[in-house]
């Protein structure tokens, strides 16, 4: 299934600067970034569960956000994007 997850870190302090780049690192792991605080990522429901306890774990509730859109699986039909792509789309093939 295709999850958008959207994020905002508080990154007055050190501790938050360093929680940004946490979180980002996660979601580069399941996903691509499309903006700044923004990742699309296809994963299954364990993938899911994994992704959103870690990014729990790393942000400060009182001070940062997350948000997770769940598109499923006919996700292509739900996204529309005008303007410049960043990278590969998320559920296209990579060659390493």
């Amino acid at each position: 299934m295709l999850v958008l997850i959207t994020y905002d870190v508080n990154t007055e302090t050190a501790a938050g600067k360093a929680r940004l780049r946490k979180v980002a690192k996660q979601c580069v792991n399941y996903g691509r970034r499309v903006q700044n605080s923004v990742f699309e990522c296809i994963v299954d429901n364990a993938q899911c569960v994994r992704l959103k306890a870690l990014l729990v774990d790393i942000i400060d509730e009182e001070v940062d956000s997350l948000r997770f859109y769940y598109l499923g699986n006919k996700y292509q039909t739900k996204v529309e994007s005008i303007g410049v792509e960043r990278g590969k789309a998320v559920d296209d093939v990579l060659i390493l």
